[in-house]
């Protein structure tokens, strides 16, 4: 999830930023990060612009844009659920996208789309076939919204039931963090409340890749000193 891209933006900070800390703080703040920015996304009406707006706050890249990295040649059918809620039958054509959607060199999200094109203008279409433009870029004239169908969390920092456990031992070494992390599936309207695509979007480790400020050192993890 956190491979360079090859075309990555001028003016990028190449430099890695700091490991999360293996320790009852270090994964409070992980897990609070991560609500922060699914929040964020649950109620916007693009994860495209959601992310940009992330990866500027948090000084990922410069310029805070993002860019799709499009994997072409793939093709995935699209479910009866998916034809269902886009008010298609089942011989509507329907395509195809899987793109990367990286700031700088973070790949934050990995995004699977099914789109009806005879529901997008042809320079829409386009687009979409023959650029790594965005999604939510490409069809921003259509004052697009979204309908959340799925979240769901693929990491927890903490167990359940944290908030009544005690406090774990810390380990006093990086945090474990996976590839992914949660996953959304929204569907995409028109401004006339047609629904027009549907996407899937897994976010990746690389949403937790910026700097942070110095924190308190866990007590635990402190040498004693030596006498």
């Amino acid at each position: 999830m956190l491979a360079i891209l090859t075309t990555a933006a001028p003016g990028v900070h190449a430099e890695p930023a700091p490991a999360w800390p293996d320790t009852y703080l270090g994964r409070v703040e992980a897990m609070a990060v991560m609500q922060d920015l699914n929040a964020r996304l649950l109620a916007s009406r693009s994860a495209t612009a959601t992310l940009e707006a992330w990866c500027g706050a948090h000084g990922m890249a410069e310029p805070a844009r993002l860019a799709a990295e499009l994997q072409r040649g793939l093709d995935k059918p699209a479910s009866p659920e998916t034809r269902a809620r886009l008010a298609v039958g089942p011989d509507t054509p329907l395509r195809y996208r899987r793109v990367r959607l990286a700031c700088g060199d973070h790949i934050l999200s990995e995004a699977d789309n099914w789109y009806v094109p005879d529901r997008l203008t042809p320079a829409m279409n386009r687009s979409l076939e023959t650029t790594d433009t965005p999604f939510g870029r490409a069809v921003q004239a259509l004052a697009p919204t979204r309908q959340t169908v799925a979240s769901e969390a693929l990491w927890q920092p903490l167990p359940g039931g944290w908030d009544q456990a005690p406090e774990p031992a810390a380990t006093c070494g990086a945090l474990a963090i996976p590839a992914q992390l949660f996953r959304h599936r929204a569907v995409l309207f028109t401004g006339e409340r047609m629904p027009f695509a549907e996407v899937v979007e897994t976010y990746g480790s690389a949403i937790l890749d910026f700097s942070r400020p110095v924190r308190p050192s866990d007590p635990a993890c402190t040498p004693s000193p030596a006498r």
